[in-house]
């Protein structure tokens, strides 16, 4: 499969760049903690890791992934039915799965207590539980960022049942609404889970946008992250 992975890389190469010699190419499946591909200019060398949980996908999944990262790597179109091909498999059930299982297994989730010096974040996930989903929540596991990412506020991990916060919020300048607002957000993707739409992932869908209106501080805290 390895062999036959490289020939594909070799041949996508040649029919993106027909005019340029063929660098060495280094291909191989790699043991990521989700399902990623990369490719790398190194040294005249290209350097391609494929996520080894697609080895046992279909030659034209991995064709999509050849011509995607070789495309991407020269600045090339895209070819919208190798985009599609390779978004459809990924997102069928069976992968999801898959990649569910192996972020648990693999994925390093490091997040720093939920009792800051500021806020605790258990504190105020409990709080608007009450006020926005009448108690019903189960609590996910809660926590800081271990640094104060400022381009990542928050997200909620569904693979580590895990919601964090960025720890630049732990802030006794940052008003309380503002963090509320944060928390409000990751506790709707933990209500509302991404969802697909033929090959695509909605993140947000409807109700979940439908959902964030509802808190009464929405423009103003808007508003407030522009500022940070």
């Amino acid at each position: 499969m390895q062999t036959r992975l490289h020939q594909l890389f070799h041949e996508t190469y040649r029919d993106l760049r027909p005019r340029s010699p063929i660098p060495e190419l280094k291909v191989e499946f790699y043991s990521f903690a989700n399902i990623n591909n990369t490719i790398r200019l190194r040294e005249g060398r290209l350097l391609v890791r494929v996520s080894d949980l697609l080895e046992g996908a279909p030659e034209y999944v991995l064709r999509a992934i050849a011509h995607i990262l070789v495309a991407k790597m020269y600045r090339k179109p895209l070819d919208r039915e190798h985009v599609t091909r390779y978004r459809r498999y990924i997102s069928a059930q069976h992968m999801s799965r898959k990649a569910h299982l192996v972020r648990q297994i693999r994925g390093r989730k490091q997040i720093g207590s939920p009792h800051g010096i500021a806020y605790d974040l258990e504190a105020i996930f409990e709080e608007l539980n009450v006020r926005f989903f009448y108690g019903l929540l189960a609590r996910p596991q809660m926590g800081w960022s271990s640094e104060r990412a400022r381009n990542r506020l928050g997200h909620y991990d569904p693979a580590h049942n895990a919601i964090v916060v960025s720890r630049v919020f732990d802030d006794p300048r940052i008003p309380r609404f503002v963090l509320e607002y944060i928390v409000y957000h990751e506790m709707l993707h933990l209500k509302h889970p991404v969802k697909l739409r033929g090959s695509r992932r909605c993140v947000h869908p409807a109700e979940f946008q439908a959902e964030e209106r509802l808190f009464p501080q929405l423009e103003e805290a808007k508003r407030a992250l522009k500022l940070l």
